[in-house]
């Protein structure tokens, strides 16, 4: 750590920005099992 960081927490904006990229990449992984389970069952 720097001798100028206060604490060990980020920034306000960081962390809003931090939780919407975690927020999206749970999208993303749901997203991609509900397609993998869509074209499963088109193929049947």
């Amino acid at each position: 750590m720097l001798w100028s960081d206060p604490d060990d927490k980020p920034p306000e904006d960081m962390r809003t920005m931090q939780a919407m990229i975690h927020r999206a990449g749970l999208i993303m992984a749901v997203a991609a099992v509900i397609f993998m389970i869509v074209t499963g069952l088109d193929f049947r």
